[in-house]
């Protein structure tokens, strides 16, 4: 199935296709890079299968400080926190108490989080399209220019007032996350700590 006629059939799920032509949501998302240092958020997220199928449903929190630092943590149904310092990546499952490290620039593109955060715009490693208005949700693609990118495509959808509210991820393996943001802060203060991990004890670490 084509790209952008799967993720139509994804978003049908929960009543959103993107229909008319627009030239708004890229200009959203440009404001949206440029206003904002640090954005915290709630975010649902589900992955379907390559059928529109859907495989797991979670939620959790993200934060986020350009450059490059971010941490998104998992709460439901399986805590997970993956942290970002602009260096390293950490993520963590306590239930297996297992910590796997990734290099930054390797780690990143497997991330919506250190996508967000990323220290160059996002039109530089993507080609952007207008993909209209529905329901008050305005509508990009993004597709990766480089071929060795995690992603197939990505899809952003913005309120009026330029605020993120929707992304939609498909991965080499034909996956799509759709990521849906709630409470969503601009510019928030952060404690610094927050984008630094330190392993539990007699945690199983893992470098990649």
């Amino acid at each position: 199935m084509h790209h952008s006629s799967f993720i139509t059939a994804a978003i049908i799920l929960i009543g959103l296709i993107p229909v008319s032509a627009q030239a708004t949501a890229i200009a959203s998302l440009k404001n949206f890079a440029q206003e904002t240092r640090t954005v915290q958020a709630s975010f649902s997220q589900t992955l379907y299968d390559k059928s529109a199928r859907i495989l797991q449903e979670s939620n959790g929190t993200m934060q986020f400080e350009r450059p490059e630092k971010f941490r998104w943590t998992y709460l439901k149904p399986h805590e997970q926190l993956i942290v970002g310092n602009g260096t390293q990546v950490w993520f963590y499952d306590p239930d297996l108490n297992q910590v796997t490290i990734r290099q930054f620039n390797i780690a990143i593109g497997s991330s919506p989080a250190a996508l967000l955060a990323g220290s160059t715009a996002i039109e530089d490693n993507f080609e952007l399209t207008e993909l209209g208005l529905q329901n008050d949700i305005e509508w990009l693609e993004a597709i990766p220019k480089s071929k060795e990118s995690a992603f197939e495509f990505i899809q952003m959808g913005f309120s009026p007032e330029g605020m993120l509210k929707i992304m939609a991820l498909r991965d080499s393996f034909g996956q799509t996350t759709l990521l849906t943001f709630s409470d969503l802060e601009k510019n928030p203060k952060l404690p610094a700590d927050i984008f630094q991990f330190v392993p539990p004890v007699n945690a199983d670490i893992i470098s990649e």
